[in-house]
């Protein structure tokens, strides 16, 4: 089992930066792949980035590509999510998400996903 903790989240310009953290609890964090997603208002939960258990792997969604960064320090059980040159459509509810199964590429489906965070608010004005 793991609990994954989300923070960073907040209210920023249009143009700005945030960094998401995830802390997640278990000596198994480094095994998993982890990811990123974000829901909308009215809108479905949909993939940001992913990175594989090692760190060597990442993908991102096109409408973040360029602009967003994953990264995992497994020493610190956390992954990262720095998010640059913010638009109000990034606005949503940010989500890490834990993948067990032990493939060395990053999966981008919500059913693939087994452990889930609670979420953290980004907020963009514009």
């Amino acid at each position: 089992q793991v609990q994954l903790v989300e923070s960073g989240g907040g209210l920023v310009q249009a143009g700005g930066s945030l960094r998401l953290s995830c802390a997640a609890s278990g000596r198994t964090f480094s095994s998993y792949n982890m990811g990123w997603f974000r829901q909308a208002p009215g809108k479905e939960r949909e993939f940001v980035a992913g990175i594989s258990w090692s760190g060597g792997i990442t993908y991102y969604a096109d409408s973040v590509k360029g602009r967003f960064t994953i990264s995992r320090d497994n020493a610190k059980n956390t992954v990262y999510l720095q998010m640059n040159r913010l638009k109000s459509e990034d606005t949503a509810v940010y989500y890490c998400a834990a993948d067990r199964f032990p493939i060395d590429r990053v999966r981008s489906k919500i059913h693939e996903y087994d452990y889930w965070g609670q979420g953290t608010q980004v907020t963009v004005s514009s």
